[in-house]
């Protein structure tokens, strides 16, 4: 997640446009619709609209189109990094990108289809150094679909 400006926290929700400022992520990658709650340092709530559009259904499964859990790993990953941006102040001279690292306790309790909204939502258990341990849980229809422990790491440019 390269920072360049940093849109505050309290300016919710945040849409499209403003996450793009946040993470470096494009379409079709971006798995982030909107920002809808924030407690910086704490906890973060995003949406993801689930759409037959996505470029993944044309293969994962034709007939049966299922939204691969690894991408919903990836978006609570996103939410992980719009939490840390809107938590500290932005320095646009040292632009911070954030990796996935480590994946923990990932469970799949059901799967993710066109027309679901994914409501995610993300808490940061502890900060390390440069890095950042994250709890999250994405849901439908209030019913947890998935959920993980994520570990990410900062690495400056430069």
């Amino acid at each position: 997640m390269t920072t360049t400006t940093s849109p505050g926290a309290g300016d919710m929700p945040l849409d499209v446009r403003r996450i793009s400022q946040l993470l470096p992520h494009r379409f079709p990658f971006l798995l982030i619709d909107r920002v809808i709650s924030c407690e910086p340092g704490k906890r973060l709530t995003a949406i993801k609209n689930v759409t037959i559009n996505e470029p993944f259904f044309q293969g994962h499964f034709p007939g049966h189109p299922v939204m691969p859990g690894v991408l919903v790993i990836e978006a609570l990953a996103q939410a992980s990094g719009a939490l840390v941006q809107l938590s500290v102040s932005a320095d646009p001279n040292q632009p911070a990108l954030f990796y996935l690292v480590k994946i923990d306790k990932a469970r799949f309790s059901r799967i993710v289809v066109p027309g679901d909204q994914l409501v995610l939502e993300v808490e940061q258990k502890r900060t390390l150094k440069r890095m950042g341990l994250f709890w999250g849980q994405a849901k439908v229809d209030g019913e947890v679909v998935a959920e993980a422990e994520l570990l990410c790491a900062e690495r400056r440019d430069g």
